[in-house]
């Protein structure tokens, strides 16, 4: 029960107020109540007087205590037991506003104590004579549905709303079309399949289908969205009906509300896979264009939306806007995220007809004060030349002009747009490539300095002073990025198989460098593996890293077809603006207290689970060691698999590990690992395997390529040995 208000403070005030004798104070203080509910401030302790004031003629008085009752019933539900007769009594009213604000109301509280009290009124509004109660008492059924769906079966709602799809008031139908699709979606994600027969299905029939179609141009927007959301879902039964729906559709392109617009889109592009006439695909495609263009001129945030479901769209059909590429020309003031999402698309669009128009505006983007956008619109100028061939050279000369301004983060990024060209178009602007050098002193991001670096191996028979552009990045190799350290690696190895003469000591230098001083595993292999190469076969090692690449090109679509025909049927839902099936984000990461409850059962499965992790340890220690080269076998008797686990549960760790009440899993592991790190399939880190590296080849001297390896001998573990050093 609800604790009483103590006699001073704003709540006993109003819980006074709420008890006068006089009808205007007691409104007035239901407000004051109201306003203080909707700021946060607990009111709940006046839940009886706010009670008190709900059997009343003066309907908004009523609407208020309505919504206090929707807010505090799951806290006091001893109380809400108490409203239900009025509930009742205001279900039967003369009046249908009455009627419906009160079955709407008792469909919002949510408490089990009431539910049952709702199934007769309900069976009263479903029937009522009056569409505004049929319509909202079919939305109640969705509700009742998600509380309690048993109590709606047995009851023959769901029948009832079958049946109120044949309405004569198309509101009733839209919102029973709603109503039907929740119920369908509730029963179809449960965990068990729904059977065929399952009442709660909502299958569209072809005589369902002429029954939306008609409802669709006479009810409100949202009533438009849920009859176009299950046309969607509706599987045509042949190409003619295809075209009878896309024709009927096709008016909702004019409507206001973007919401309409982009589910009319949707349907058309799923029954337009069943149209086999080329002239009427055509014409849909045609009338599809003039809709999603108005849509740009909505705020900001609707205009994202749009701006991603068109990209989708064009990935699907290239040709929707192909001449509207100037209404995707970003203004001065959008905000970043709608300017690079316009930017994907005018790439998309870019056709030689265009491409003019297209980098003289990229070039004006260049010269923004926003580093991001001008970062990204000097990529759009490079996969711009990347997917028109004809285009190449223009866009090239843009970018000469943009190295010149010096600005140190254009030069940058042109440096790596330059780099795709060269994979695209090899050997065909190596006129530029002197510039490029000449801002090797501008560069200091990784990424530009690795595309530098890449040019210049690329074409370094064609650089006279390669060896020592590359020797600046050799000097300093330690302190670069492991991206920059690579690119070196590769890029000197490369110069050393084009000029053998010139770059013996370049390419010692840093092979020596990368192998004993860099702290990367990935360079560190990289350089062994050229170190083997270049000594044992420099022909295998020319046939490997001189290797012909085949061109780069862009990708039509950022996702995979199957992908990209799901995300066309989910058009103006989260997924199409994601670009991710819903599954991947919806129902992710909300734990409530019944899960975690659910879980007090499974502690047995992750005990099992602990077991076979135990079982996985012990049959790596006893698999052969992958960096061991030594024929001789372990001598270790060791019991393995399932033997395994029985011995090392006798070691504490172990024993906490498996029964959970372990403190600090560090130790634990320490533990485990300790007491088997002695045993002989544990070393070889330092066998024959390396020593080959340092063989002598016809075409590096001994002297020049034979790094001085030394072996040292594995030491032997202490069982509690710090962690690090099992590794």
């Amino acid at each position: 029960m609800s604790i009483r208000a103590p006699r001073k403070g704003e709540n006993y005030e109003l819980s006074v107020d709420l008890n006068s004798e006089y009808r205007d104070k007691r409104k007035d203080a239901i407000k004051r109540v109201i306003a203080s509910m909707t700021v946060g401030k607990d009111v709940s302790g006046l839940f009886p007087d706010v009670l008190k004031n709900m059997q009343t003629e003066d309907l908004e008085q009523k609407k208020l205590v309505y919504l206090y009752l929707m807010n505090y019933a799951k806290t006091q539900p001893e109380l809400v037991i108490l409203a239900v007769n009025t509930f009742v009594k205001d279900s039967e009213d003369p009046n249908p506003l009455v009627r419906a604000l009160a079955i709407r109301t008792m469909g919002c509280l949510r408490a089990e104590k009431i539910i049952d009290y709702l199934c007769d009124p309900l069976q009263r509004s479903l029937k009522d004579e009056n569409p505004y109660v049929r319509k909202t008492a079919a939305l109640c059924v969705a509700k009742l549905y998600d509380l309690k769906p048993e109590l709606v079966i047995d009851n023959g709602f769901l029948e009832q709303l079958h049946e109120m799809i044949s309405d004569s008031n198309p509101m009733v139908v839209a919102n029973t079309v709603a109503a039907l699709t929740d119920i369908h979606t509730a029963a179809t994600s449960n965990s068990t399949p729904a059977a065929s027969g399952d009442p709660a299905i909502f299958v569209i029939t072809s005589n369902i289908l002429n029954k939306l179609l008609i409802a669709l141009n006479e009810c409100s927007e949202w009533g438009r969205v849920a009859i176009l959301n299950a046309l969607a879902r509706y599987t045509a039964q042949d190409d003619k009906e295809s075209e009878h729906i896309c024709e009927r559709v096709v008016p909702q392109f004019q409507h206001v509300n973007g919401s309409v617009v982009l589910a009319a889109v949707k349907v058309i592009m799923i029954h337009m896979r069943g149209v086999r006439r080329e002239d009427l695909v055509k014409q849909l495609i045609r009338k599809m264009a003039p809709p999603l263009v108005t849509l740009l001129s909505s705020p900001p945030e609707v205009q994202w939306v749009a701006l991603r479901n068109i990209n989708l769209l064009l990935q699907k059909r290239s040709d929707l806007l192909s001449n509207e590429m100037r209404v995707f020309f970003c203004k001065y003031n959008d905000p970043l995220y709608v300017k690079v999402e316009k930017l994907d698309i005018m790439v998309r669009l870019a056709s030689e007809n265009n491409v003019d128009a297209l980098l003289s505006e990229l070039k004006e983007y260049a010269s923004e004060v926003d580093v991001d956008f001008v970062r990204k619109s000097i990529k759009a100028i490079g996969q711009t030349a990347i997917k028109i061939d004809n285009a190449a050279e223009r866009c090239v000369n843009v970018l000469l002009e943009l190295i010149g301004t010096r600005v140190s983060y254009v030069v940058q990024e042109a440096v790596v747009v330059m780099k795709d060209i060269f994979r695209k178009y090899p050997s065909t602007y190596e006129g530029v490539i002197p510039t490029l050098c000449a801002n090797l002193e501008e560069l200091d991001e990784p990424e530009a300095k690795a595309s530098l670096i890449w040019i210049i191996g690329e074409y370094a028979d064609k650089i006279d002073n390669a060896d020592e552009l590359l020797g600046i990045y050799v000097d300093s190799f330690i302190e670069e990025s492991y991206q920059v350290q690579l690119q070196t690696l590769t890029a000197v190895v490369k110069l050393f198989l084009k000029k053998p003469d010139s770059s013996q000591g370049v390419v010692q230098r840093v092979l020596t460098t990368a192998t004993k001083d860099c702290d990367s595993p990935d360079v560190r292999d990289r350089a062994y593996i050229y170190w083997r190469l270049l000594s044992t076969d420099p022909g295998a090692a020319k046939a490997v890293v001189l290797a012909h690449r085949p061109p780069i090109s862009i990708p039509r679509t950022t996702v995979s077809p199957a992908l990209l025909e799901e995300l066309l049927g989910e058009i103006s839902s989260l997924a199409s603006v994601y670009h991710k099936p819903a599954e991947t984000f919806v129902g992710h990461g909300r734990v409530g207290a019944d899960s975690v409850q659910r879980k007090g059962p499974d502690l047995s499965d992750d005990r099992f689970s602990a077991q076979k992790a135990l079982q996985t340890v012990v049959a790596g220690q006893q698999a052969e060691n992958l960096l061991d080269f030594d024929d001789a076998p372990a001598q270790d008797d060791r019991p393995s698999g399932l033997a395994a686990t029985q011995i090392l549960p006798s070691t504490p760790a172990a024993a906490n590990f498996l029964s959970g009440t372990s403190a600090n899993p560090l130790d634990d592991l320490v533990s485990i690992f300790g007491g088997m790190g002695t045993a002989g399939g544990g070393g070889g880190l330092a066998g024959n395997g390396l020593d080959g590296l340092a063989s002598p080849s016809a075409a590096l001297p001994p002297t020049t390529l034979a790094p001085s390896l030394s072996t040292s001998p594995v030491s032997v573990q202490k069982p509690q040995e710090d962690l690090l050093g099992l590794f």
